[in-house]
């Protein structure tokens, strides 16, 4: 196999693979430049399954360094490392959304696939609708089962709710498990969950593979039992369940928030560890655990607070930092995925493999053809911006206004009266001699 030695090397493009090619459409994977990501949107290992669809895939220089992913591990793998690869993409694949300078720089048509928070980045969505792009955010794949393998909102959940279980056995200074030794007994750490999504499962499952003993807690209904099955304890309150579409929580009243606080203290009280997930996508994260609340911890109490950048479950948490409140240490999370770049790497990339394998069709010969199907729902649903227009219709009436109401249909015209006939008058035979 020929090694790498130079850059020119490098942007030699792997011609060893006999599968079906398409003559223009290439994929461009961005290096991302956004503060603190350190994620990329492709890894080595999964530009066969996209060269075996037929696409070029075109890698910018140094897109995987963050994530311990080397150029030539790219090349290695079939990709071509090129400074211009979004300029020559028809496909460009990230994991944050392109700041608008590089938007600008893309050829009209293309199509773009990553995370896009249309309401905290509005300019974004406005850039992209006027580069004449078609803009799919992969936070908008329906949560129905086909498209279980595409959900980038729950694969890398699954990476921030382990990490948050890792921060709070290394922030704690006692330890997780039992042990009983000959000098005596330690008794295992008690930890709360409140939130019971993937990433509040994984917090559970990974502390309870710590050897702490674990509490939870869920608005919804089904949580209890799998709360359960990760061999943690569910919290009962005497509330009502709060089941919302797509799997989410519905938003609850302040009257029932308060007493969810009040019912909550106790155990919150009791733990040597908090960790809270509790969120919904493109919405302020519910205020479960108040200052007071965290105040009556115990000295060398943690917090993980997960959902602090979206507003935050537990008040006076800061996105990125440890703050003191009361005895406990407030650990509030920034871009957690990213904190463990190469495992959540591999997850998203997997999850853009397969999006783009529901968008490529064969064509009569059997070759490769990027066609996504927008009667799909999946494809519809995922997309914000699309021929010079904004389709996601939440995202388009907050930055465009209302669609102007359809102007009356036309008066139709008044009827023309009906000529008047005179009665037939009798034949007068007579008369006619």
């Amino acid at each position: 196999m020929h090694k790498a030695t130079s850059e020119e090397d490098l942007r030699w493009v792997w011609a060893g693979a006999s599968c079906p090619r398409f003559d223009d459409v290439k994929i461009g994977v961005a290096k991302e430049t956004r503060d603190g990501e350190a994620r990329v949107a492709m890894v080595p290992e999964l530009v066969d399954k996209l060269t075996d669809l037929g696409y070029d895939v075109l890698v910018e220089p140094g897109a995987g360094k963050h994530a311990l992913l080397a150029d030539e591990d790219y090349f290695r793998a079939g990709a071509a490392i090129r400074g211009s690869a979004l300029v020559e993409a028809d496909v460009v694949v990230s994991v944050q959304p392109l700041d608008v300078d590089r938007i600008a720089r893309l050829r009209r048509g293309t199509t773009t696939i990553s995370f896009l928070p249309v309401n905290q980045e509005p300019e974004t969505v406005v850039a992209l609708r006027d580069a004449g792009t078609t803009a799919h955010a992969v936070e908008f794949v329906p949560r129905i089962s086909r498209a279980q393998s595409m959900d980038a909102l729950s694969s890398q959940a699954l990476v921030s709710g382990y990490r948050c279980a890792i921060v709070a056995a290394g922030m704690l200074r006692r330890f997780f498990p039992l042990n009983m030794t000959a000098a005596g007994t330690v008794q295992a750490a008690e930890v709360v969950v409140l939130g019971a999504g993937v990433a509040g499962l994984q917090a559970i499952a990974t502390a309870k593979r710590l050897g702490a003993v674990v509490r939870a807690y869920d608005v919804r209904a089904a949580a209890a039992e799998e709360i359960r099955s990760m061999g943690a304890k569910a919290i009962e309150l005497d509330l009502e369940t709060l089941e919302g579409a797509g799997g989410y929580a519905r938003e609850m009243t302040e009257d029932r928030a308060a007493r969810q606080r009040e019912l909550l203290t106790p155990y919150i009280a009791a733990a040597d560890a908090l960790i809270t997930t509790a969120a919904v996508p493109g919405r302020r994260a519910p205020l479960l655990v108040s200052r007071e609340m965290v105040e009556e911890m115990k000295p060398g109490s943690v917090v993980v607070d997960l959902a602090s950048e979206s507003g935050g479950n537990v008040e006076g948490s800061v996105p990125g930092e440890v703050v003191r409140i009361g005895n406990a240490q407030v650990w509030g999370g920034r871009n957690v995925p990213s904190q463990m770049p190469g495992p959540a790497s591999k997850l998203y990339a997997q999850n853009i493999v397969n999006l783009v394998t529901l968008m490529t069709t064969r064509d009569d010969e059997g070759n490769g053809v990027f066609a996504p199907d927008f009667d799909d729902e999946i494809v519809a649903g995922s997309c914000v911006t699309r021929d010079g227009a904004i389709v996601h219709e939440p995202t388009r009436e907050a930055i465009e206004g209302p669609a102007p109401e359809p102007p009356p249909p036309p008066t139709p015209p008044e009827p023309e009266p009906e000529p008047v006939t005179q009665p037939d008058q009798p034949y007068d035979q007579e008369a006619d001699q």
